[in-house]
């Protein structure tokens, strides 16, 4: 029997706004999304860029929410682990899981825009390599083992063992995760192939799934995360109105008139409307069917942060349940 659903919300922190308002919205959303009984909050790690993604120290605003809530688990979604030194991840992951009572989640990755490497004194070739290298040294860390010199990591953080989760678009990536008995995260959306561009997101991603559960251990059990754009609203024409601004916005890989609004939603993967027709869109996604985690974010549409807050509601009250979240404590809508 597969374990109970788990619902999360995550941020990119993309709101058209100074970086301290940024900060303060995604806060209230993720504060918003506990009321709601969100199981999990997530927030991306971006260096440099302010319209890629608005927060390049995830750990230091993830202090500052579990300071705001009491429940909520919260998450890096990622960590460019190859661009930070891995005791320091260590140091600062072990303060933090203490900090929030135990509620820390640590997805990791070795993404990043190539351009960011370059200050941190690494080649954007060398990220395999770096984040295999960088990942084992935090894996010794968290277990204990002395580091060098006889140091060892302080606090002690062995609970951080059973919380990590690893990023990939590739079926090694998820072999690799398999492999080592950690989570996998799955992309709300990833470039096709070009031998295959019309491929279908569980297309991509169900080899992976297959793959990270050929290879996981004996007896452990499977972590999954999907993450999903879905921008839920009251009505569907609200909905595409916002989704033709927002992705109007965002950058394809290929020539596409803005007036194709239907096209760009297919091609980054939004699912978006009235409940009704998120619900229908999702379940479509045979990816859904083979997670233990399912995140929802409004980027790319990227409504006003009103609508934002709606969204949270109606996925929380309409869409999860129908897909067959329960949550896990009475929600309060404050």
């Amino acid at each position: 029997m597969r374990p109970a659903l788990q619902l999360g919300f995550f941020t990119r922190l993309l709101d058209d706004v100074p970086p301290g308002e940024r900060y303060r919205l995604a806060a209230e959303q993720i504060e918003h999304a506990e009321a709601y009984g969100f199981d999990t909050a997530w927030v991306a790690q971006h260096h440099f860029d302010g319209e890629e993604g608005g927060l390049p120290a995830p750990l230091v605003f993830l202090a500052h929410v579990a300071a705001k809530t009491s429940r909520i688990r919260l998450g890096t979604g990622i960590i460019t682990l190859p661009l930070d030194h891995p005791v320091r991840v260590a140091e600062d992951t072990a303060v933090l899981d203490l900090l929030t009572g135990g509620r820390l989640e640590v997805g990791v990755g070795g993404g990043g825009t190539p351009s960011s490497f370059a200050p941190f004194g690494h080649d954007s070739a060398d990220r395999a390599a770096l984040y295999a290298e960088h990942l084992a040294v935090l894996v010794r860390a968290w277990t204990g083992e002395d580091l060098g010199g006889g140091n060892r990591l302080y606090p002690p953080a062995p609970r951080l063992l059973d919380a990590i989760w690893e990023a990939t678009f590739s079926v090694p990536g998820g072999a690799r995760a398999g492999r080592s008995g950690h989570g996998l995260m799955l992309s709300r959306t990833q470039p096709r192939p070009a031998e295959n561009p019309q491929a279908t997101l569980a297309d991509l991603q169900l080899p992976i799934v297959d793959a990270y559960h050929e290879n996981l251990p004996p007896g452990v059990a499977p972590r999954i995360v999907a993450s999903r754009t879905a921008f839920v609203a009251d009505s569907r024409a609200d909905a595409l109105r916002y989704a033709e601004l927002g992705l109007g916005r965002g950058r394809l890989p290929f020539e596409l008139p803005d007036s194709d609004l239907d096209r760009r939603i297919a091609a980054f993967d939004v699912h978006l409307g009235t409940p009704d027709d998120v619900i229908e869109s999702l379940r479509a996604d045979p990816t859904l069917d083979r997670v233990s985690d399912l995140v929802f974010q409004v980027h790319s549409v990227d409504p006003p942060p009103p609508l934002i807050l709606r969204s949270i509601e109606l996925l929380a009250t309409e869409v999860a349940p129908a897909l067959g979240w329960l949550p896990s404590t009475e929600v309060s809508t404050k």
